[in-house]
């Protein structure tokens, strides 16, 4: 850990007192992610990489320069005007003071303490001077006399190298990044190499093409943002000048530079022009039209037209951005925080696709760092049934509910119950996760099993992690809901399936979310706990209207115990089908028949789907196979 915040805070250092070369670097490769695209295209027209390569560059810092040459005769004639504009200002002052009724208590205060201070200022009375001896007459003060410090007349060397010394450095760092540009982009795949072999991966094809694929990613990304920070830039400018607002042109490549910074940028940049609308404009008419102009369009701008186009989501968590605006601002000023964003972007990226920098992805990263199941056994513990329940339906927007439970609800649970063999968990825990799961089945209760249409796809971080993780083991036409009247006269009972755990708390958790989705496909369940199993209990258990009985087990150590537990059920209800419902670790064929032995069960489920196609086959009137798309793999005979 010491050796880690060494390193750290060698590499802070570095960045720190090397700005002065790194911050050129870091420009250019931004804005080599920017101009490849571009080369790509004049490549495409047959000319030669060299050529292509300078072409852009010399293009793209002609558009800087004539931007820059721009923005200095806007601020030189700005710098002009300001003195004109001090007479507005101290005429709204007064007008303020004036509309204030009576004297404020601050006001006040300043006063007097304005007073005190002049008190305190006060030169301290002298001793009295001895009277002068009327013989003597009165010796005239000497009086200083004046003295001025000429230089002498500067020469044409001298006026030249003052004339030439302030822009020395901008034109050795332009320079700087020309040649660096240039070099980056003749040389990208040079670069790539060598990066893949400092990070040492031992898979070249596979990270090569995460690599290639992670920079037209980040080509695309920051090309969109310049165009859309462009464009906003150019509606500001458009919208200050038919205001009126002076050096419209300015504010608005401000607007649109500063908008690179999140959160913070659109109200930096809007900032300016209020202030100088406020001392322009006699009323506040300007002022209320340039703060309306900003609150229409960065809205405009920042939810409808980004996520169109690449999405309003950077890839950072909101932490990491501020975190990131904070420590870049501090190593290298204004123009670390301008560069914030996309060099934060650019090492999450490469901590996606790189195995040995992953911890960038998890430290600045928006994805989530635990997995969707992780998350969710994580929710139960903390008896957190509601944020689980948004995530879920956001999820559900897009795929099924089905899908949900099976693969992300279930190994939730597996890892729980990873945790209980190892006697991690308690009692009182177990049944806390069993009753937030409880809660968390009843708030998705009135959703449908069916994904809702592609265009309502949810935004979320999180739940599109999950989605990504997921996928639609048995097509949704493959599990129909299922109308009570159709129903075969033997499932027409109030609860025609009984879910009950074979063992533990956790068994009756998964239990829970089985009935819950049996019932949403048109099945009554109940759920019973694994005390009805026991011989006391058995007698007292009412299986009077159950047509299909799934024993749920999550523990697929306990054999002897899961063989009893079926042949109570069977001497109880020796008119249901029983599926074994086996949702922990995947079982060999072996086990599964050690299982069997001895235990006349009618099917075996090795998973949430297949438990819920088991009944639904079941109980489809007039089918005995075929209602599924395909058959569901792991669901065998086994009387």
């Amino acid at each position: 850990m010491a050796a880690n915040g060494i390193i750290a805070a060698l590499i802070l250092s570095t960045l720190y007192f090397g700005r002065e070369v790194f911050v050129p670097i870091a420009l250019a490769v931004l804005l080599s992610f920017v101009l490849a695209p571009l080369v790509g295209l004049v490549q495409h027209l047959r000319a030669p990489r060299g050529v292509a390569v300078v072409t852009v560059v010399v293009l793209a810092f002609t558009v800087i320069f004539a931007l820059g040459s721009l923005l200095a005769g806007q601020l030189s004639q700005l710098a002009g005007d300001l003195p004109k504009y001090q007479t507005t200002i101290s005429e709204k002052i007064s007008s303020l003071r004036q509309q204030t009724a009576g004297r404020g208590t601050l006001e006040r205060a300043s006063e007097m303490l304005k007073d005190l201070g002049q008190e305190l200022d006060r030169p301290k009375a002298g001793p009295t001077a001895p009277a002068t001896p009327a013989a003597l007459p009165a010796t005239p003060p000497a009086q200083p006399v004046p003295v001025e410090v000429r230089q002498p007349d500067p020469g044409a060397l001298e006026s030249l190298r003052t004339l030439i010394s302030p822009l020395i450095h901008p034109l050795a760092t332009t320079f700087i990044i020309v040649i660096f540009v240039i070099f980056i982009l003749l040389q990208r795949e040079d670069l790539r190499n060598r990066l893949i072999r400092l990070a040492g991966s031992h898979d070249l094809q596979r990270t090569t093409a995460a690599l290639d694929d992670a920079a037209r990613r980040l080509s695309r990304f920051f090309l969109i943002q310049l165009a859309v920070n462009s464009g906003f830039g150019i509606a500001i400018g458009l919208g200050l000048w038919a205001i009126g607002v002076p050096s419209a042109i300015l504010w608005g490549i401000l607007a649109g530079v500063l908008r690179f910074v999140p959160y913070i940028g659109a109200f930096i940049g809007a900032a300016f022009p209020l202030t100088l609308a406020i001392a322009v404009d006699p009323s506040w008419t300007m002022v209320i039209w340039t703060a309306a102009l900003f609150i229409l369009v960065e809205p405009i701008v920042g939810h409808v037209i980004e996520p169109m186009l690449y999405g309003h989501n950077t890839g950072l968590s909101p932490i990491a951005v501020v975190t990131s605006a904070t420590l870049w601002t501090a190593l290298w000023g204004p123009i670390g925080l301008v560069l914030a964003t996309p060099l934060t972007v650019c090492l999450v990226v490469i901590g996606r696709h790189v195995e040995r920098l992953a911890f960038l992805d998890i430290m600045f990263g928006d994805r989530p760092a635990l997995s969707p199941p992780e998350i969710f056994y994580q929710r139960m513990l903390a008896g957190d049934p509601t944020e689980a329940a948004d995530k879920a339906e956001e999820y559900l927007k897009t795929k099924s509910l089905t899908s949900y439970y099976d693969q992300v609800a279930m190994a939730g649970l597996r890892l729980a119950q990873t945790d209980h063999e190892r006697g991690a968990l308690t009692v009182k825990r177990l049944d806390k996760i069993r009753d937030t799961v409880a809660e968390f089945a009843s708030d998705l209760a009135e959703e449908e099993p069916r994904p809702a249409p592609a265009e309502d796809a949810t935004t979320d971080v999180e739940a599109n992690v999950a989605l990504d993780s997921t996928i639609e083991e048995v097509p949704m036409p493959g599990l129909p809901v299922l109308q009570r009247e159709q129903l075969p006269a033997e499932w027409q009972s109030a609860n025609p399936v009984l879910c009950i755990a074979a063992r533990s708390t956790l068994d009756e958790a998964a239990g829970i979310l089985l009935a819950q989705l049996i019932s949403s496909h048109g099945l009554p369940a109940r759920v019973e706990p694994a005390q009805a199993l026991s011989t006391k209990n058995i007698f007292a258990l009412d299986t009077s209207g159950v047509a299909m009985i799934c024993l749920v087990c999550l523990d697929t150590t306990a054999l002897a115990h899961v063989r009893y537990a079926v042949r109570r059920m069977r001497r109880k209800a020796p008119q249901a089908q029983i599926v074994l419902c086996c949702f922990g670790r995947e079982m060999t064929d072996a086990e599964l028949e050690q299982l069997l032995d001895g235990a006349k069960v009618d099917r075996t489920a090795p998973s949430l789907v297949e438990a819920l196609a088991a009944c639904l086959e079941a109980a489809s009137p007039g089918a005995t196979h075929g209602l599924l798309e395909k058959p569901a793999a792991g669901i065998v005979n086994a009387a």
